[in-house]
C-alpha cells in the first residue's frame, strides 16, 4: 500500500458537464485503489466549473492535509477565445499553484478545441475520460511514491 505520511489525496472536479467528468473520477478510484491506496485516503470536492479549480486547489493544498491534488474538468467551446482564455486560465493555475504550495496537482482537465453537443462527441468524451482517469491515477500514485523518495533524502541530510 502507498504511504505518504498520513497525508492524503484531493480529488476536485467541475461539474459542468459532469456526466462525462464523473467518468474519470470513477475510472481514477478504482485504479487507485487496484494500486494499493485505500478509497478512505482520498477527499472528494465538485466545483461548478473548472474555473474554480486552481483557487479551490490552493486553499486546499495550504491546509496542509494532502500530498497529491487532482483535478477533473472537460472546457468546451464556448466561443474560440473564451475557451482559450479559460483552458490557459486553469492550467496556467493549476501549474502557479503547485509550484507556490509544493502540492501536485495531478490535471485531468481536458480542453477539446471543437466539442459538440451530439451523441458522438458525448460518447467519446465519457470513455476518453474513463482512460484519463485510470491515467491519473497512475500518475498519482507515482507522484506518491516520488514524494517518499524525496522525503527519505531530506531526512538523510
Amino acid at each position: 500500500m502507498v504511504d505518504n505520511s498520513g497525508k492524503r489525496i484531493a480529488f476536485v472536479q467541475a461539474s459542468v458537464h459532469k456526466e462525462i467528468v464523473d467518468q474519470s473520477r470513477e475510472a481514477f478510484v478504482a485504479k487507485v485503489v487496484e494500486l494499493g491506496v485505500s478509497r478512505d485516503q482520498i477527499d472528494f470536492y465538485e466545483l461548478p466549473g473548472s474555473l474554480e479549480i486552481p483557487l479551490h486547489s490552493k486553499l486546499l493544498a495550504k491546509t496542509g492535509r494532502y500530498a497529491v491534488i487532482v483535478a477533473a474538468g472537460l472546457i468546451v467551446n464556448g466561443g474560440i477565445y473564451r475557451h482559450e482564455f479559460v483552458a490557459e486560465t486553469v492550467i496556467d493555475g493549476m501549474m502557479q499553484v503547485q509550484l507556490e504550495t509544493e502540492v501536485p496537482i495531478i490535471s485531468t482537465v481536458l480542453t477539446p478545441i471543437n466539442f459538440h453537443e451530439n451523441e458522438e462527441h458525448k460518447n467519446f468524451f465519457h470513455e476518453h475520460f474513463k482512460v484519463k482517469g485510470e491515467e491519473s491515477a497512475v500518475a498519482c500514485v507515482k507522484t506518491l511514491e516520488n514524494l517518499k523518495i524525496v522525503a527519505q533524502l531530506c531526512e538523510s541530510e
